[in-house]
């Protein structure tokens, strides 16, 4: 079974050491995405990347960055998604969020097969 439909998608940049209360402020985010009922949230660590700074973070062995790039990804409905952004002004001191409107199709496991 499958289910079709448009949904909002909120990505959320940030630098892999920025911190809330002594967390990573990419689990912050997840942990209150799942405390507001939003579907899912996909944390994705970044190879390389560079944002407001200028300055180019990397995980090639020269460079030992621990700052690397890392995106929030949360896919839901646009109201939910709407609903959460204020959580963000309380964790964001320094990144990029992004809200793009996506077409979603979603699998809902296999129906039983026929005898």
């Amino acid at each position: 079974m499958k289910r079709q439909g448009t949904a909002l998608r909120l990505t959320v940049f940030v630098g892999e050491s920025d911190q809330w209360r002594h967390k990573p402020v990419f689990t912050e985010i997840v942990h209150r995405a799942h405390a507001a009922g939003l579907a899912g949230a996909t944390v994705l660590r970044g190879v390389e990347g560079f944002g407001a700074s200028n300055r180019v973070h990397t995980t090639r062995l020269l460079s030992l960055s621990e700052d690397l790039p890392v995106a929030v990804i949360i896919v839901d409905e646009q109201d939910k998604i709407r609903e959460f952004l204020p959580q963000l002004d309380e964790l964001i001191t320094e990144g990029l969020v992004i809200l793009d409107p996506v077409e979603v199709i979603r699998y809902l496991g296999r129906p039983p097969s026929a005898p």
